[in-house]
Formats: structure tokens, sequence, C-alpha cells
């Protein structure tokens, strides 16, 4: 299952570059949740565009097909930062020490092996798509009014990369971990109990009014 986790940063260089890395995680993000905006201002054009006027949003479907690259993939990267992508917590949970930090390590990088392979394939399948001789440089277009797909399809292998960035941190981090010893390390999400999760959204509850006055 997903939990919350924490992020802890110092000065070091990973912390850094985990720290520059995750602005741009959290823009991407922002896009994200922009396109869901669009998409629900779409909706509303749409259905009352055909109600009142009688002359529904043209292409709406191939807008929807266009923007779930930006739904589906742009926020991947912010989320494994965050630690909050699926994952087994009750057996991850159970380790301490060099015995978790070799469990995250090893998963960690199968995923980013995986990824990688994603981002390869993806590209080949944007490439397939684009053609700078072709109208719009699109080989392909959507049904109803001709939308290009490239840009859609390069959206996938982007989001990807920026994951795999993220991964290699993380590789990193928990590695640093594994072979210092290290109880909390920078860079990677560490799991949070249900106690701290209560303890820090008190925290931020109390700071709130005496940042007010």
């Amino acid at each position: 299952m997903a939990s919350s986790a924490s992020v802890l940063e110092d000065g070091s260089l990973l912390s850094r570059l985990d720290r520059g890395l995750f602005r741009l995680e959290t823009v991407l993000c922002l896009i994200s949740g922009l396109a869901v905006f669009s998409l629900m201002l779409m909706a509303v054009w749409n259905v009352g565009g055909r109600n009142v006027f009688g002359a529904p949003l043209r292409g709406y479907v191939d807008w929807i097909e266009q923007a779930m690259p930006l739904i589906a993939f742009m926020g991947i990267a912010f989320t494994q930062r965050v630690g909050g992508h699926i994952r087994m917590d009750m057996v991850v949970g159970a380790l301490k020490g060099r015995a978790l930090w070799l469990a995250e390590l090893v998963t960690t990088l199968a995923i980013l092996i995986l990824m990688v392979l994603m981002v390869w394939g993806t590209w080949a399948h944007f490439q397939r798509s684009f053609d700078f001789a072709s109208p719009l440089w699109s080989r392909d277009s959507s049904i109803d009014i001709g939308l290009p797909l490239w840009p859609a399809k390069l959206l996938v292998p982007v989001a990807f990369s920026v994951l795999c960035l993220r991964l290699v941190l993380q590789v990193w981090g928990y590695g640093r971990a594994l072979i210092l010893g290290l109880d909390n390390p920078v860079a990677v999400p560490l799991v949070q109990s249900v106690a701290e999760i209560a303890a820090a959204e008190a925290e931020l509850m109390t700071a709130g009014p005496k940042g007010n006055r």
C-alpha cells in the first residue's frame, strides 16, 4: 500500500541534486494538475454547448486523448520522490538498518532498469509518429479533428526520463545508507508511522495560528 513519507535534506551534493530535481518534478506535477483542470473546463464547455447551443466542443475526444499523458505521467517522478507509489509497507516496515536499505536499493534498482527500458520503448514509439517531412511533423493524427499525436507520445519518454533521474538519486541515497549504515539518509523517502504522521499534522496545525499572529 502507499504511505506517507518524509525526505530529509542537508548540505550534501546528493541533497542539493534532490532539491533541484524536486523543483522540476513540482513544475511537472503542476502541469498535470492544470491538465486535469482544463479537461474539467472542456467537459463543461462540451455539455453546456450541446445542451444550450446544440453545438458540443469539436474534437472533444481528441483533446482528451492528447491530455492523457499529461495527467497520467507528468506527476510520476514527484510521487516517487515523496514515496506515494504503491508498495508492500508491511514487508518493508518489518526491516531495519542495512537490511532495509538493501531491500530498498534492490527494488529501486529493479524499477530503474525497467524504466530505462520503458524510455527506450516509448522513445521509439514517438519516433514512429514524428517526421519533419510530414504536415505538422506527424505521421499519424487523431480521428476527428486531425491533431498530431507526436506531442502526446513525446511526453511519455520525457516523464519517464525524469523518473529515471529520480531513481538514480534514490539508488545513490540507499547505497550510501547501506555502506555507511545511516539511520536517516537524505534524498530518499522515509516511511513514517501513524504516530509520526499524526505528530507532524498536529505540529502543522499548531504552527499555523502562531505564524498568523
